[in-house]
């Protein structure tokens, strides 16, 4: 199963500057839950935001470049090599964490997405693409917690893609 994981906020900014535009500690606590045990998916751009590979899962760089990462990353250079995966190995979920360009590439064939949607307005240089929600089933709704260092509304949202 191919799987999105992402935040955004209500005008789909998903970043400014190579960063997140928020501060949503919550939102980094439900990321690592779901990305820890699975190979997680992302540009070039997107490591070099996380700066080293994260514990417990498998790195993989999306990117035309030849980037010298430390050899846990693995580095592919074509879009088809995340189909062949997912084909080969149903029972396995890999988790695309980014960026915007993989996120549109890999739009018209991932089967599920977890967005944490951010009931706000930030600044931002990079978006998620538009989606139709007449593609995907709300299989999961689940409101953030608010607090001081949790300072917006904030829903935890599935969709997996109608059959």
């Amino acid at each position: 199963m191919l799987s999105f994981v992402v935040a955004m906020d209500r005008n789909r900014v998903i970043g400014l500057n190579n960063d997140l535009p928020w501060q949503l500690p919550k939102d980094l606590k439900f990321f690592k839950e779901k990305t820890t045990g699975h190979t997680m998916i992302m540009g070039r751009k997107t490591y070099d935001s996380l700066g080293r590979p994260l514990p417990n899962r498998k790195s993989v760089v999306l990117t035309s470049q030849n980037p010298s990462y430390p050899e846990e990353v693995e580095v592919i250079h074509d879009i088809n090599t995340i189909k062949e995966w997912n084909e080969k190995n149903p029972e396995k979920e890999f988790m695309v964490i980014g960026g915007a360009t993989i996120f549109e590439q890999v739009l018209p064939f991932v089967d599920r997405m977890y967005i944490t949607w951010i009931d706000e307005s930030f600044e931002g240089d990079t978006y998620f693409p538009a989606f139709s929600k007449d593609e995907w089933t709300l299989t999961s709704k689940e409101k953030g917690e608010k607090n001081e260092k949790n300072p917006y509304d904030y829903y935890f949202l599935q969709y997996d893609r109608k059959q």
